[in-house]
């Protein structure tokens, strides 16, 4: 089957799905305190799921990352990483995975490992119980940390994603470069991104420049640029002190759309070809239209036709250009 390539000549081998947008943390750059979660008779069945994820893996899809909301607050959807396993078992999936807040990784990771996922990435802003508690306003971080060492513990590799929040964790920095590097974790900071209303919360005030942090992060250690890519948005760097590996992914103050491989797919069967876009393709319909797959795969190579050449958020002009009214949940973080 001919592989899936955009007009810019990208192929896209990265598929992100979101499997629910519900999620037991209320993150404040994420959601709305007081959110409206879909009815689930819009959501995808574990079943559609899969038929949508195996004709993107026929279709060249390598890399297969699950996110949310919080996946793993999917009932059932152990069913869903089994099916996926088989893939893997084909060969022709490379690697299943996921994002998660960690909360019910002490349920899950034995069971995750057994189906196949090798490491998983753990959003952790802070390592203060009061400052995660009230970034998350439902978390606690207790139980994060236990699922973290759950993960460790059935043989997952653990990487850490940090939100880089001007004055929530900007004191934090070491800290978590310290905890990452004695707990064995890879660490990756991540720019705010401007999607979906917070409310009270303005996305100018939380904004703080990865530019910013990694100066301060050279002031303590030497950082030595690493040409090496995961698939994904990150640039890292080695710390040459203690051997640490830092990312950085940079939305606002870098590009990093001319390497783009990867496409997301909603909990109702919506596909964006760019997370900093509005545009989607609705699969739902063609998928409950037909049983036959065909349907489905020309549905697929119609939207990738349409995938843009980048995004546009953009903070320079202390104005959220590029704002994108749905949620970070909505899409798959």
């Amino acid at each position: 089957m001919a592989p899936l390539v955009d007009p810019f000549a990208r192929p896209i081998s990265y598929l992100r799905v979101s499997v629910t947008d519900r999620c037991d943390f209320r993150c404040t750059y994420c959601m709305a305190e007081h959110m409206q979660f879909l009815p689930k008779k819009d959501l995808l069945t574990l079943e559609e799921l899969d038929r949508l994820c195996s004709a993107f893996v026929r279709m060249g899809v390598e890399k297969l990352r699950i996110t949310g909301g919080e996946p793993l607050v999917r009932r059932d959807i152990l069913t869903f990483f089994r099916a996926m396993s088989r893939h893997l078992d084909s060969g022709a999936l490379k690697e299943l995975t996921l994002t998660t807040n960690g909360s019910q990784l002490a349920r899950f990771a034995a069971d995750l490992a057994a189906c196949g996922v090798r490491r998983v990435n753990v959003s952790l802003d802070t390592l203060d119980e009061g400052k995660f508690a009230q970034v998350t306003r439902w978390g606690r971080l207790p139980q994060v940390l236990d699922g973290i060492r759950a993960a460790t513990a059935a043989g997952l590799k653990v990487k850490i994603n940090a939100v880089a929040l001007k004055g929530f964790n900007e004191d934090e920095l070491f800290r978590l470069v310290d905890w990452c590097g004695a707990e064995g974790h890879d660490l990756t900071f991540i720019e705010v991104m401007p999607m979906g209303d917070m409310g009270e919360e303005t996305r100018l005030d939380q904004y703080w420049p990865l530019r910013e942090l990694r100066e301060r992060l050279a002031e303590r250690f030497t950082l030595i640029d690493l040409a090496e890519r995961t698939g994904g948005p990150a640039r890292y760097v080695r710390l040459a002190e203690s051997g640490q590996k830092i990312g950085f992914i940079t939305p606002l103050t870098h590009n990093f759309c001319e390497s783009c491989n990867r496409v997301r797919l909603t909990c109702t069967g919506e596909l964006y070809m760019c997370l900093g876009q509005e545009d989607m393709a609705d699969l739902r319909a063609p998928l409950r239209a037909s049983p036959e797959d065909g349907v489905v795969e020309a549905a697929i190579r119609a939207a990738i036709a349409r995938k843009p050449k980048g995004h546009d958020f953009d903070y320079s002009r202390q104005r959220v250009a590029g704002q994108m009214s749905r949620h970070m949940s909505h899409t798959g973080g």
